[in-house]
């Protein structure tokens, strides 16, 4: 592989409540997954987040999630269908309505925390997300865990799928994500997860918590806002990466 997208999550801030740096974050990505305030972000937040990318020639993408401010999104929701079709279109219209007066648009579709990790396997949620997408726009990209029931669903549905890895995160022998609170769930040592990129890069592998070597295909690597050292990170990511050879270029189309 002669390139690669890398992601972060961001405009998850609230109000006078700061999380992560995503102006220092927009000089490393390619594309951002920006809030659309159902498990972070407010309306101020999300403008300037996508004002920000724009002008930092970042694509955005819309990052949907649960219902779930207090919880940051990361708790289950049991959804009916309609529901979770309609709560994705809300984010998806409300995101890209801010981003269009910001002068860009959203490119594509990643969805957050629990509902990510849950439509990996629940079949009737990620069906749902699919639907929302399709009926809002088929021309969007979806960002998600490679083998999941999510891009399998989406692919059959006509949508272009895009597989990522996680920057910041281990892995089990299965290719899924360690639980958060779990050993070996995240990691901080840049170095560490520079190496581990370059070589899920050039070789399609990464080492999961066990020991075990676990083939990982990704058209884009996220590095998590949140994360402490996330800017060190992305930084060292992106350095490895450019002296391996390897170009760094959004997936999606650029902000026009």
């Amino acid at each position: 592989m002669t390139h690669i997208d890398l992601n972060s999550d961001l405009g998850e801030s609230f109000g006078t409540w700061r999380l992560g740096d995503d102006a220092a974050m927009l000089d490393v990505v390619t594309s951002a997954n920006v809030a659309c305030g159902f498990h972070a972000g407010d309306p101020r937040t999300l403008l300037e987040t996508c004002a920000r990318a724009v002008a930092a020639g970042v694509v955005i993408g819309a990052q949907v999630g649960y219902r779930d401010l207090p919880g940051f999104g990361r708790r289950f929701i049991d959804y009916a269908h309609a529901d979770l079709v309609a709560d994705v279109l809300y984010q998806l219209g409300a995101l890209d309505g801010l981003a269009r007066v910001a002068g860009g648009a959203i490119r594509y579709v990643k969805p957050h925390g629990a509902l990510y990790n849950t439509i990996v396997h629940h079949e009737e949620q990620a069906a749902a997300v699919v639907e929302a997408v399709g009926r809002y726009d088929p021309a969007l990209p979806v960002l998600g865990l490679p083998g999941s029931v999510f891009l399998r669903l989406a692919e059959k549905a006509g949508l272009r799928t895009v597989s990522e890895a996680f920057v910041d995160r281990g892995y089990t022998p299965a290719g899924t994500l360690v639980p958060r609170g779990e050993p070996g769930a995240l990691l901080q040592d840049p170095a560490e997860v520079a190496e581990r990129m370059v070589r899920l890069v050039e070789r399609g592998e990464i080492v999961a918590v066990d020991g075990t070597v676990v083939p990982v295909r990704a058209d884009s690597l996220c590095v998590h806002g949140d994360s402490p050292g996330a800017i060190a990170m992305a930084e060292a990511v992106r350095g490895a990466l450019v002296r391996a050879g390897v170009t760094l270029a959004p997936f999606a189309g650029a902000e026009e």
